[in-house]
């Protein structure tokens, strides 16, 4: 998207620079009325005009904001949320298609949330401590049930708060009592000293449990091939076939049926079809790429 993230207006007021101006400076973005908005779309997916792109997003801007502020309890920085959130806005931009009857804003919040958590879950060490489905669920609405129950300061969850949080997102109580502490307590740096008066560092203690380099090596060449061919294959799937796959079958965290319907104004029922057409295209693409191989070898 480098033709219309490379020359958007937006991108000269930053969040990062001043957050309070960026803020204030957004609300001048005119808000788009239905036939104005349908107008720009189609000038800019049928023309290639940049600059309706341009209006599409900023008038947009407030939207991403609103979302990112419902992120403000991971600690990250809302300034960097709101970057995100506008890449996620930029994408939806490039995608949307006006011809469905709905509105930009009902199809780019998928987009903006997506992008917004996906920056969340590389910035958080813990999360890359166990990225499962399940995990991810659990992080993105411990806070959220927490506050619900008014229990976001109580340290340790009580008793029957674990059990509540675990029935109703359905993941095991040592798993709400694992996150709710890893949630509670920052990052500490492994540079840190072990004493206040040792020169003794707490990564001196790490156990190295990596494999030898010819194992890594090996095992990073076959990963290297995989990846090789999983690239190659999708470029035998169309746009939609592409993305639905890749966020129905390559997510730890799948996007359901009624997301992607929504998104593409289709049944879920049609969103499956599809998902099994590509997959299947995929394997068959597959197949023949290593056929190919053994032949050549």
């Amino acid at each position: 998207m480098s033709s219309l993230s490379g020359s958007i207006g937006v991108l000269s007021i930053t969040p990062e620079a001043n957050l309070a101006r960026y803020l204030q400076a957004i609300r001048k973005f005119p808000m788009l009325d239905a036939e104005e908005e349908y107008r720009l779309a189609r000038k800019w997916r049928e023309e290639g005009d940049v600059p309706a792109a341009d209006r599409l997003v900023t008038s947009h801007l407030r939207l991403v904001a609103k979302i990112a502020m419902g992120y403000r309890g991971y600690g990250l920085p809302l300034g960097e949320l709101i970057s995100e959130g506008n890449v996620g806005m930029m994408q939806a931009v490039k995608r949307f298609d006006p011809d469905r009857g709905f509105r930009l804003a009902t199809y780019a919040m998928w987009w903006i949330r997506a992008a917004i958590q996906e920056y969340i879950l590389h910035s958080w060490s813990l999360v890359k401590m166990g990225t499962t489905a399940a995990q991810k669920k659990l992080f993105f609405n411990l806070r959220k049930l927490k506050g619900q129950m008014q229990a976001i300061d109580d340290g340790d969850l009580s008793p029957e708060n674990v059990a509540r949080i675990a029935d109703a997102l359905d993941v095991p109580e040592a798993d709400v009592i694992s996150m709710n502490r890893r949630l509670a307590s920052p990052d500490h740096s492994l540079n840190a000293p072990m004493r206040s008066d040792s020169e003794g560092e707490w990564q001196d203690w790490l156990v190295d449990e990596d494999s030898n380099h010819e194992t890594t090596i090996a095992d990073r060449d076959e990963l290297g091939k995989r990846r090789e061919l999983l690239v190659r294959a999708m470029k035998h799937l169309n746009e939609r076939e592409r993305h639905i796959l890749s966020e129905r079958r390559l997510k730890d965290n799948p996007t359901t049926l009624e997301e992607l319907s929504q998104q593409y104004g289709i049944s879920r029922e049609r969103v499956r079809q599809i998902e099994v057409r590509a997959f299947e295209k995929l394997q068959k693409s597959i197949k023949n790429a290593l056929k190919e191989q053994r032949v050549g070898a």
